[in-house]
């Protein structure tokens, strides 16, 4: 009997190697399926284009209904497929799919895998915030409060309607001794501010302005703005050829600055990878990406989808950026601290 116990254990009451672990048996019962190769091959092909669109996603053509900037601007989302067909993959016993399925992942992590890294620094001489405090805010003077709270140096609002101004002038006062308001974008600032004027992006109303502000380590010049709003509509797909104008007109104004320090601020309607910004993008760098933790989300404030609300800079080196908490505004706040009085590499 005692043999017949040790032959049922093994020895030292150890299980047999045959019941390893569940991998080990899973790929046991593939070994000798004729079929492994040969099942799975539409997810395979769907693997493949995934791989392709977030690949080639420049070469999407927005002639119909913009939809080279809609994919551009939910990107990211693009990679929650890859662990999807990942599990189709192991259910349908396709080795196969399961191969082709990394063509996507690497794609991914090629785009976005930088963003997953923590590159947060802890220096800095200036922090800057935004935020699209919404038209329809039932809260301004609350909202005014906690974006004041972050500690924020300099302060960009868009959105701001005739009616809130004032109740935004006055909750702001105590914090920040200068400030200007050009139509519905308006600027705080603890520095001097001087220069201050709209910024023309072909609306035929003010939405963007530009001002000097005067720091301990030199001067800053900071550009506001918010662009107009992308549509989805069901007879024209999504919509932005007036986004793309202004931000054309905006990228051109920047060109034009003649300091080399400079910092954008503002809701810009579309993310880093969306191509109709490239007049604006290509010449300035996202403080999210070159110091942030994460996408940085900021829209909608229910959900967090996609990173609308910008801070960048030119000539200027990011130090850390983050998303502010939520705020009686359909967006939420964003800040970053830069270090002005360094070269930027």
């Amino acid at each position: 009997m005692a043999q017949a116990y040790m032959t049922e254990t093994g020895s030292g009451g150890q299980e047999p190697d045959r019941r390893g672990s569940r991998l080990r048996r899973l790929l046991d019962g593939w070994r000798g399926d004729r079929g492994i190769w040969r099942r799975g091959l539409i997810l395979a092909a769907l693997a493949v284009i995934l791989a392709l669109v977030m690949l080639l996603h420049a070469q999407i053509p927005n002639t119909i209904g913009n939809l080279g900037s809609l994919t551009e601007t939910f990107l990211p989302w693009l990679g929650l497929f890859v662990p999807i067909l990942l599990i189709l993959a192991f259910v349908r016993k396709s080795a196969s799919a399961l191969i082709v399925v990394l063509l996507p992942a690497i794609v991914w992590l090629n785009l976005f895998g930088g963003l997953l890294t923590d590159k947060t620094g802890s220096g800095g001489d200036l922090t800057v915030a935004t935020h699209n405090v919404n038209a329809e805010n039932p809260d301004p003077s609350g909202t005014a409060r906690d974006v004041a709270a972050s500690g924020a140096d300099v302060l960009a609002l868009e959105e701001l309607t005739a009616s809130a101004v004032p109740v935004y002038e006055k909750a702001l006062a105590s914090t920040y001794k200068y400030h200007s308001v050009q139509g519905t974008v308006g600027l705080w600032s603890k520095y001097p501010l001087s220069g201050a004027q709209p910024v023309d992006i072909k609306l035929g109303w003010t939405r963007a302005m530009r001002a000097t502000v005067t720091t301990p380590a030199g001067q800053v010049a900071v550009y506001v703005a918010h662009l107009p709003s992308v549509r989805v509509k069901l007879e024209a797909g999504f919509t932005a050829r007036q986004r793309d104008k202004s931000a054309d007109a905006l990228g051109a104004a920047i060109a034009d600055e003649p300091l080399k320090r400079v910092v954008l601020l503002g809701d810009l309607n579309g993310t880093m990878n969306d191509r109709a910004l490239n007049a604006v993008t290509a010449q300035m760098r996202s403080t999210q990406g070159a110091a942030g933790s994460g996408f940085g989300f900021s829209w909608p404030s229910s959900f967090p989808m996609a990173r609308i609300d910008q801070i960048m800079v030119k000539g200027i080196e990011p130090e850390t950026s983050w998303t502010l908490p939520r705020t009686g505004s359909d967006h939420l706040p964003i800040a970053a601290r830069v270090k002005v009085g360094a070269t930027a590499s």
